[in-house]
This record gives C-alpha cells, structure tokens and sequence, in this order.
C-alpha cells in the first residue's frame, strides 16, 4: 500500500477549502446531553449547548451507494484520496471563544491545512490536518485543529496488547461504562456510519480488534466537560488532545484530572488504568 501512497499529490488538497451550516436544536442538545453523563434539563432558546456541540453539526450526508467498506463516504472529495483503509481522528486542539446556544445558526469553515506521511510499527501513518472556524451571527465561536490519521489494513489477527502502563495518581476522577448503547448514540448524533463504533463482526472480524471501539471525539468531549465541571463550569481557553491507544467497549474507564500551572492534565483510561487519550486544558 505504501507504494501507492503519493504524498505529493496528497498535498495538492493542502488549501482545499469548504463551507457548511447548520443549527443547534434543543433535541439535539438533550440528546448530547444525556450521552455526555450530564444533566438533561428542558434546554430552551438561549440556553448553552455542551462545549463539543458543533462535532454534532453539518455532518456529511452520502447516499448509501457512495459509502465505503468501513461505513464512511468513499475516498475523495474535500478531504484528499489517501489510500489507507483505516482513517480515525488521532488527536486536535480546541480554542473555545464563545459559547454555541441553543437556536444558533452555525457556519463551519474547514481548511485541509497539512498532510504528512510517518511510519509506525504497523507500517505508514498518513496526517492529514484540517482547520475549522465555527462562527454564529456573534463571531467567531470556535477555532480547531483536528488531525486525521490513515494507515494500512490489519495482514491477520491482532499483534498482542502490550501490557497496560501503571495509572498514574489522579486527584479527580469520574468512572463510567462503555456501553455498546453509548457508542451507538453518539454514533447517530454525529451521523457517523464508521462501522468499528457498532458493527462488532466487522470490528473484529475485518479490522482485527477485540471489541468496539469508543469514538475519540467522545472520549475528547467528555474530557472538555470534565475540566469544565471543576473550573466552574466555564470552558477553557484552550483544550488539546491526542489519542495514545484504542478504547473498547464492554467494560469500565475513568475520565481523570489533575491540576497543572497552566490548567489541568486530563486523561481517560481503560479498565486497567491505562491512558487512552490525554489532554490538557487551560484558561
């Protein structure tokens, strides 16, 4: 596959822009609510959405015929044709200026802004890195990096987990269950259709994992909200974050803090303590 991999023509989508709108409902704000482990409540007009709203927003809509074998719209388009099977979000950076309520009509501008090419111990790793500028009639609402990362298909059976790193202390910690019910919510509020989040035969079957896996932006989301919940409840400035090892379903995991000079370390871990993203966020 590496062969094929043309990472000057990949850079040809550097620059490549495109435009969406959409806006923030009450349901849809119920519903992220109640999968965010927050309190639902009756969100009316005015009201604030929860801080990741706008990955919920101006989603891709393909017909069926135009998905691929994972579930997600075949390659090409915005984003550029990197031929990799596997494509998952590996990590981003936040940069919350203003608050998404309830009846706002949103605007996202997204820029592909980078595209590199590294090599893993499960072959090539291409980046692809997207800027996006969400706006309301207020301003500028929202800046964000998000990183995409492709890589080559699983040649059989999955290497053995490596043996999970000891937890590190953690000051504030939340425990929950990845529920396949969970999964599959945040799934159909983000209009996902990536097959790995819900479709276990062909998780483990065809890409060779040992169970569903827990959607990075979730985990991410959850980490916003937590940060949030013990600075006051306001956002911060800045939120980073970056995917270190798959989350599966079928078993608890924690969403932990501590604080730093800057902010706060936040990290979600497995049932065996190890972390599965880490972040930072600060004010």
């Amino acid at each position: 596959m590496t062969d094929a991999l043309d990472l000057d023509h990949l850079k040809q989508w550097i620059g490549r822009s495109e435009q969406a709108s959409d806006v923030v409902t009450a349901q849809l704000v119920k519903g992220l609510r109640a999968t965010l482990f927050l309190d639902i409540g009756a969100p009316a007009a005015g009201d604030a959405a929860p801080f990741t709203v706008h990955w919920c927003l101006a989603q891709p809509v393909a017909a069926m015929a135009e998905l691929g074998p994972d579930g997600h719209p075949a390659r090409g388009g915005f984003l550029p044709p990197v031929p990799l099977p596997r494509r998952m979000w590996a990590g981003g950076e936040l940069q919350f200026l203003d608050t998404l309520r309830v009846g706002d009509a949103v605007n996202r501008t997204s820029t592909i802004t980078d595209v590199t090419l590294k090599h893993g111990s499960s072959g090539p790793l291409c980046f692809v890195a997207v800027e996006h500028v969400i706006s309301t009639a207020r301003g500028i609402a929202i800046r964000e990096r998000q990183d995409i990362v492709y890589r080559d298909a699983p040649s059989g059976g999955a290497a053995p987990a490596a043996k999970p790193a000891a937890p590190p202390p953690a000051q504030h910690r939340e425990i929950h269950v990845a529920d396949p019910v969970l999964l599959f919510r945040y799934s159909a509020l983000t209009f996902n259709g990536h097959r790995i989040h819900y479709d276990r035969d062909y998780v483990t079957k065809v890409e060779f994992y040992p169970g569903l896996v827990f959607h990075g932006p979730l985990q991410a989301a959850l980490l916003v909200n937590f940060a949030a919940k013990l600075h006051g409840g306001a956002e911060p400035k800045k939120f980073s974050y970056r995917g270190v090892q798959p989350l599966f379903d079928g078993a608890e995991f924690s969403v932990n803090a501590n604080p730093t000079d800057a902010g706060l370390e936040l990290w979600t871990a497995n049932a065996d303590g190890a972390p599965t993203m880490k972040a930072s966020a600060s004010w």
